[in-house]
C-alpha cells in the first residue's frame, strides 16, 4: 500500500516550489511534472517483483516518449506493449523500441496498410486478434506483402458460478475457440502466430486494502486468488495445446498490481508494467506493494472567494472509467486539501477547502495526481523532470508531438 506521510507531501510541496521558482523562464500550467527518483525507484523495485521475468513498458500509462526510453534502458524491461496500430508504428519509426506488441485488436485501414507495406515495421510490430473479423480487416487492407505477426488474445477473466468477473474484452475463453483462431492464423498465408496474451485484470487492476473497505478487500484478496488458481490451470493447458499449431515466441500476462502473481506462471514468458511507474491515484491501495507517487500537475491559485477556501485555476482532469470520486484528480501537495462536494475539480476553477488553503496565497502551486497514469498526458505537451528541488529536463508528450492515438 502506498503510504506518503503529510512530511514527504510537505516537502515535495517545497521542492516542487523550489523547481518552478528556479526555471529561468514563466511556466504554463497545468504543469505536469515527474519525479525522477520515484520513477528510477518505482522502475528497479518492479523489476525485482518480477524476479527475473522481462517486463514490456505500457505506452499507454506514460505517453511521453523519453519516460518510454527511460524505462526500456532500465535491466529487467524489454518491449513496449502500445495501445493502437499507428502508435506502435510512430513509436517504430522514432527508434524507441523495435519491439512492439499492439494490446487490443484494429480495425485502423490506413495504420494496418502501413504495416503491411513496411518489412522493417512489419518485422517489429505484433498485432492483437480474438476474432477471424480482424485477419480479415488486415487481409482487406493489404499495401504490401509483408508477413503480419499475431498475438492471439484469450480471456482471462475467471468464471465462477456461471458469472463471469474481469475485464470484458476477449470473446476467446474455451480451449477449443482458442486453437480454432490459432489454427486459422497459422493457415492463412501473410500470417505469423508468434504470441498470446491473457490480462488479468481482476488481478492486476483491483485495488485490495483500500481504507474503510476492509471487507471488500478482504473479498477482493479471495477472488484474486480463486482467479490465479484458475488461470494458471488454464494457461497449462492451453500452452500445451497452443505447442501443436505454432512455436511461440512470448506468452505476455499481467500487469503492475500482479507481477508477482503473474510471473510465477510457469507459462507466463514476460509481464506489462506502466502504471507502476508514475503511480497515479488508483494504485495507491494494493496490499502487496507500495510504489512512490511520481507524477504530479501544478495549478495556480487564482481567487480566495473567503478566509477558508482557495480557488485554483482548472483541475477537471478527470480519469475513464466508471465516473465516481476515485476517477477525480486528488489534491496532494500541500497535504490536506480536500475538493468541495458540490463542485469538484472543475474545467475552469476548483475550489478547495481544508486547513491549508487559508495559507495559500493567489499565484501559489497547489499540486495535484491524476487517478489513472497517462491519461494526464493528454492535458499538456511538455513533461517537466524534476530530480530534487531542480528541473532537470522539459520533454515533449504524445500531445506535444503532435500525436493523438
Amino acid at each position: 500500500m502506498t503510504e506518503t506521510s503529510w512530511v514527504e507531501r510537505n516537502q515535495l510541496w517545497t521542492r516542487l516550489r523550489r523547481a518552478v521558482e528556479q526555471h529561468p523562464e514563466p511556466l504554463p500550467t497545468p504543469l505536469a511534472v515527474v519525479d525522477l527518483d520515484a520513477f528510477d525507484a518505482n522502475a528497479a523495485d518492479l523489476v525485482r517483483r518480477a524476479a527475473g521475468v522481462p517486463i514490456r513498458v505500457a505506452s499507454k500509462s506514460l505517453r511521453v516518449p523519453a519516460l518510454i526510453s527511460r524505462a526500456l534502458a532500465e535491466p529487467g524491461f524489454a518491449g513496449v506493449l502500445s495501445y493502437t496500430v499507428a502508435e506502435a508504428l510512430w513509436l517504430h519509426e522514432e527508434g524507441v523500441s523495435d519491439d512492439l506488441l499492439v494490446a487490443y485488436p484494429s480495425v485502423d485501414r490506413g495504420a494496418l496498410g502501413r504495416l503491411t507495406a513496411s518489412e522493417p515495421a512489419a518485422a517489429a510490430v505484433t498485432v492483437m486478434v480474438d476474432d477471424p473479423a480482424h485477419l480479415d480487416v488486415i487481409h482487406a487492407s493489404r499495401r504490401g506483402d509483408a508477413e503480419v505477426r499475431v498475438a492471439v488474445d484469450i480471456d482471462a477473466g475467471l468464471r465462477m458460478a456461471g458469472r463471469h468477473v474481469g475485464p470484458k474484452r476477449s470473446p476467446l475463453h474455451d480451449a477449443d475457440d482458442v486453437l480454432a483462431l490459432a489454427r486459422e492464423v497459422a493457415d492463412r498465408p501473410g500470417f505469423r502466430l508468434v504470441g498470446v496474451m491473457t490480462y488479468e485484470g481482476q488481478v492486476a487492476g483491483l485495488p485490495d486494502d483500500v481504507p474503510g473497505q476492509r471487507a471488500r478487500s478482504a473479498v477482493v484478496r479471495r477472488l484474486k486468488q480463486v482467479s490465479l488458481h484458475q488461470l494458471r490451470e488454464r494457461r497449462q493447458h492451453l500452452a500445451a495445446a497452443l505447442a501443436e499449431v505454432a512455436p511461440l515466441e512470448f506468452w505476455n500476462a499481467g500487469g503492475s498490481g500482479s507481477l508477482e502473481s503473474s510471473g510465477a506462471d510457469a507459462a507466463v514468458t514476460e509481464l506489462t508494467a506502466g502504471s507502476g511507474l508514475l503511480v497515479p491515484g488508483l494504485f495507491d491501495h494494493y496490499k502487496a506493494f507500495a510504489p512512490r507517487p511520481a507524477a504530479f500537475f501544478g495549478l495556480p491559485v487564482t481567487r480566495r472567494p473567503s478566509p477558508t477556501i482557495a480557488t485554483v485555476h482548472g483541475g477537471g482532469l478527470i480519469a475513464s472509467g466508471v465516473p465516481g470520486p476515485d476517477r477525480e484528480p486528488r489534491p496532494w501537495a500541500p497535504p490536506g486539501l480536500s475538493l468541495t462536494t458540490l463542485e469538484g475539480a472543475s474545467e475552469v476553477q476548483t475550489p478547495l477547502t481544508g486547513h491549508p488553503a487559508s495559507g495559500l496565497a493567489i499565484g501559489d502551486l497547489v499540486w495535484f495526481r491524476h487517478a489513472k497514469s497517462g491519461e494526464l498526458f493528454e492535458h499538456v505537451t511538455t513533461a517537466h523532470l524534476v530530480r530534487g528541488d531542480r528541473i532537470v529536463d522539459s520533454v515533449p508528450s504524445y500531445r506535444g508531438r503532435g500525436q493523438a492515438f
